[in-house]
């Protein structure tokens, strides 16, 4: 069987904590879908974020009828970036609400740099 390489992952902001406090089997998706990711992989799941690229995914959740999302990014080639993870608290449209773009965003650009000055001899 062939091993493959596990790329590192980084999280960015509170994607880490705020990943810690959602429901067990949440948690449980949401990192199966970014170990399919650090080994090239794409889960089932995972959908790109519109208006961010085709690199740019989100995993969409549901738990005792709440929603969950995590976005990460597999632009980087070694390494992949966990952006954000939320509760959606809208009860109306699919949409993700503006200002968790805009986070998403001002992470991305935080996540780019990271990458630069960690994995591009910065």
């Amino acid at each position: 069987m062939l091993q493959k390489t596990l790329k590192p992952v980084e999280w960015i902001g509170s994607s880490k904590e705020d990943l810690k406090s959602f429901p067990d089997p949440v948690q449980d998706q949401v990192g199966f879908a970014v170990y399919q990711a650090q080994v090239g992989l794409k889960h089932r799941d995972a959908k790109p974020l519109r208006g961010l690229g085709s690199r740019v995914l989100e995993v969409v959740s549901r738990h005792d009828g709440d929603t969950y999302r995590a976005v990460y990014t597999v632009r980087f080639k070694e390494a992949v970036y966990v952006l954000h993870a939320f509760q959606k608290k809208a009860k109306r449209g699919i949409e993700t609400p503006k200002q968790d773009i805009d986070l998403i965003k001002s992470r991305l650009k935080v996540a780019e740099r990271h990458y630069k000055e960690t994995y591009d001899g910065g």
